[in-house]
């Protein structure tokens, strides 16, 4: 009885080995080696960044602008998810749709858009100049303020998303209990509704955090003259100073872990359930005065957020250089899109950034699979390790990821397990490969977990082959966090800007570098055309996503009246 299980170990742990040998190659190994380089002359380089007042305050300028994003992100999308979740009113559910779009934008179309918009010699700075006869524009949209404006603007979706679901996982119930003891709404909501709130409210806050720790976008764009760690090592490594970009590279991905560990900590501290009978979470709103006006407080929040988005797609049919001092662009045309799909050179970004899109999402899906089958229903030697592997690009922030590979794949070492990768096109894809492993992985995990593991167990019982059970039993227990992780990476990837910036060439430069190229050149239109472009791909990756998504589910339909499983 002894011997299958552990022949079951060693098969697990035969299958895990090359999904641990790539994880360690492509996710450890270059964060190794960054940590590595920054010893390179013992203490010398960390001494280097203690005694600098620049890499001070970019680290601490850093930590300030995440933690002034994460309340602003709060402030937005909290009371946003009460008002379109508590309350029953007729286009509620339209507008949750139309909240959660900036969710599906690339950071760098929403710092456009922002440009587009609030920028110095945006829309709205030039209308108010206009307005009031002004001699120069009302403000500028730059430094720390600048920067936590935007964060808080685009991140907002974050915390609407995850309120909004433990909203809906809320017994109402107890509420009412609350009040029904006499507690006031203020008390209900102190004591009740935001302690069940606190694991969601406190994993939301920690995504924004982290994503506003490694933000480059924004404080690239907006920062003017204000250090942050992310564009601090981008400059180092620019000037030559490699030394100084690895420990600058070391200290944004350790402030990205102990802000993980720290969550971790709190959420073991603190245990909140929900024992009740459960029901639906929104409150009906019986004030004929509230229910009126709640369509149009909800309907004006959400056009106020989605406003600079609607910005980009106005200005992409504006004529590159008409646009000057108006308000609006004084002409429109086609000729931006007509230039993308005839010109060879400005569709080459469009080809590379599906392209590499793909190679990275296809690989995500066959190595986390695979991992997430052995985490989720094997045990074996190495599993903690692999746990590791899988969770640790979550925790580092995408310039580290850059920085880490541009460390290690700069030169062919075999021996040392180093392939010139630099300044070839496959950088790139390797680079998107790494940053969508936790998001595939985690949802591919989500899904087996609802899985009785015995069903696996009774295919091979009647005679499955293990090839046949995987195919039959395991890939459609699977397939909705495959096809959702696939979503996400894929979305992440074709928009991604924060590492291309760092490892792009001419050869393998995406979309989101051809944005920027042409925001420098001054081509307004052109470059929103772009951003219209990206928005279409992710809207197609999206659909595709939920037609593979509901094929497999016909598939299992059909599959139900199919004999048992024969080997």
């Amino acid at each position: 009885m002894s011997r299958r299980p552990d022949r079951r170990g060693r098969a697990a742990f035969l299958l895990a080995l090359p999904i641990l040998l790539v994880l360690a190659w492509s996710v450890a190994y270059p964060n190794v080696a960054v940590v590595a380089g920054s010893l390179g002359e013992g203490l010398g380089y960390w001494r280097e960044f203690v005694a600098s007042p620049a890499d001070r305050e970019a680290l601490r300028t850093s930590l300030i602008i995440s933690v002034l994003s994460v309340a602003g992100a709060v402030m937005v999308g909290l009371p946003l998810a009460f008002l379109l979740t508590r309350v029953e009113f007729t286009g509620r559910r339209m507008l949750g749709v139309v909240a959660t779009l900036p969710a599906a934008l690339p950071p760098l179309v929403g710092v456009v858009a922002f440009l587009f918009l609030f920028g110095e010699s945006g829309v709205l700075a030039r209308g108010v100049q206009t307005l009031f006869r002004m001699d120069h524009a009302p403000w500028t949209l730059s430094g720390l303020w600048a920067i936590v404006f935007v964060h808080a603007y685009t991140m907002y979706v974050y915390v609407y998303l995850f309120v909004a679901a433990g909203l809906e996982r809320m017994d109402v119930s107890l509420g009412e209990a609350a009040s029904g003891l006499g507690a006031s709404g203020r008390f209900r909501f102190r004591r009740v509704t935001l302690p069940l709130l606190t694991p969601a409210l406190a994993g939301s806050m920690l995504l924004v955090f982290m994503s506003s720790l490694g933000s480059f976008s924004a404080p690239y764009i907006f920062g003017g003259g204000l250090r942050v760690l992310s564009t601090q090592i981008f400059a180092s490594k620019l000037s030559g100073a490699i030394g100084m970009a690895y420990v600058e590279t070391t200290v944004l991905a350790l402030s990205a872990v102990s802000a993980l560990l720290l969550l971790r900590w709190i959420e073991r501290r603190r245990n909140y359930t929900l024992s009740g009978k459960g029901g639906a979470a929104r409150m009906v709103v019986r004030a004929g005065w509230l229910r009126t006006l709640a369509p149009f407080l909800a309907g004006a929040a959400v056009l106020v957020l989605i406003l600079p988005h609607l910005m980009v797609l106005l200005v992409s049919f504006a004529r590159d250089g008409s646009w000057t001092t108006q308000t609006l662009p004084p002409e429109y045309t086609l000729d931006n899109f007509r230039r993308l799909a005839q010109d060879s050179q400005l569709w080459r970004p469009i080809r590379n950034s599906v392209f590499m899109a793909t190679v990275a999402t296809a690989a995500n899906i066959v190595v986390c699979f695979v991992a997430a089958y052995l985490l989720v229903l094997r045990r074996f030697k190495g599993r903690r390790l692999l746990e590791l592997l899988v969770a640790l690009p979550w925790a580092i922030p995408a310039t580290a990821i850059a920085i880490g590979l541009a460390a290690t794949f700069n030169r062919n070492d075999l021996l040392s397990g180093r392939v010139l990768l630099v300044g070839t096109f496959w950088i790139l894809p390797l680079a998107y490969f790494i940053r969508g492993v936790p998001l595939v992985a985690t949802a591919v995990e989500g899904s087996l977990r609802q899985m009785d593991p015995s069903l696996e167990d009774a295919a091979r019982g009647l005679g499955a082959s293990w090839p046949r059970t995987m195919w039959r039993v395991i890939l459609p227990a699977a397939r909705p966090g495959l096809v959702a992780g696939a979503l996400l990476a894929g979305v992440t990837a074709v928009g991604e800007f924060v590492a291309s910036v760092v490892l792009y060439t001419h050869a393998n430069r995406p979309i989101s570098i051809e944005i920027l190229a042409q925001l420098r050149s001054l081509s307004f239109g052109t470059a929103a055309a772009y951003s219209v472009l990206l928005i279409v791909l992710v809207l197609i990756i999206t659909a595709v996503a939920r037609w593979v998504e509901g094929r497999g589910a016909r598939h299992d339909a059909d599959a139900a009246s199919v004999p048992p499983l024969t080997a």
